[in-house]
This record gives structure tokens, C-alpha cells and sequence, in this order.
């Protein structure tokens, strides 16, 4: 995945795909194309015919140096806001659509920070581990 993410900072480098900008603390920031987690890559890029067929490219470059093959039928597009023609985008790289909130390494993304919805599943997780120490703790005779 490193190899991947070396050809994203060159084609981002030079203007090809835009991310977003994510503001520091202290005002700077870094511009943010895309973030990697084991096998998993999120991209991210304008909403641009052109960039689309940028990201095509590197894909079918990344195949062809490393053999591996990025299986679009797992991946999808998912637009933030209003695109249009996004099943003609999501139809150049031969992905699925999805949308906001979604799911991602059990995560709620796209949701409000305040929504239960983000919050329940971990609160369930916590109570489920807090019962398990109890019954740890009592069977331990305490």
C-alpha cells in the first residue's frame, strides 16, 4: 500500500487530483487525497471528469507494477452534497454508489457528531465490556 500511496502523492503533487484541506491548529494545514488503513483506501477528489480518468489511470498503473488488481466491484463512490451525474462517474470506474452516513472500520462517517447513532454502538460496547469485568470480578470472589 505504500507503493499506492507514493503514486497518489505524485499525481496529487502535480495537479492531477485535489483532495481537501484539513486546517491545523496552528492555521496551516495539510491537503488530505486520500488515507490508507491495511487494505483499505479512501480517495478523495473533485467532482471532475478528468480526475475520475486520473484515478482510472492510476489504478490500471498501480496493476500494472505490482500485479495487483483493485477489485471495483468491492468499492464505491460516494458523493458528498449535490453531483450531478454521479452514475456516470461512478460508471467510469465501473463502482457501486453509496452514501451518507456509511459505515467504515466501525465508524459512522458522514453524520452528525451529536447523532446517537455514532454514539449507541459504542456505548453498547462499553456496557457489554463493564458487564463482562463484573462477572470477571464477582466469579474472582470479589
Amino acid at each position: 500500500m505504500e507503493v499506492f500511496s507514493r503514486m497518489l502523492q505524485r499525481v496529487e503533487g502535480a495537479g492531477l487530483i485535489r483532495g481537501f484541506k484539513a486546517d491545523g491548529r496552528r492555521g496551516g494545514g495539510e491537503c488530505v487525497s486520500h488515507l490508507l488503513f491495511a487494505e483499505d483506501t479512501i480517495l478523495f477528489c473533485d467532482v471532475v471528469v478528468e480526475q475520475i480518468l486520473h484515478v482510472q489511470l492510476l489504478l490500471l498503473c498501480f496493476q500494472a507494477v505490482t500485479g495487483l488488481k483493485v477489485n471495483v466491484q468491492k468499492s464505491e463512490m460516494v458523493p458528498i452534497g449535490e453531483v450531478n451525474d454521479v452514475h456516470a462517474l461512478a460508471k467510469i470506474l465501473g463502482c457501486r454508489i453509496g452514501t451518507l452516513p456509511m459505515s467504515y472500520l466501525g465508524m459512522l462517517l458522514g453524520a452528525s457528531h451529536k447523532s446517537p447513532s455514532i454514539w449507541n454502538p459504542i456505548l453498547e460496547k462499553i456496557e457489554r465490556k463493564l458487564a463482562g469485568w463484573k462477572k470477571l470480578y464477582l466469579s474472582q470472589g470479589g
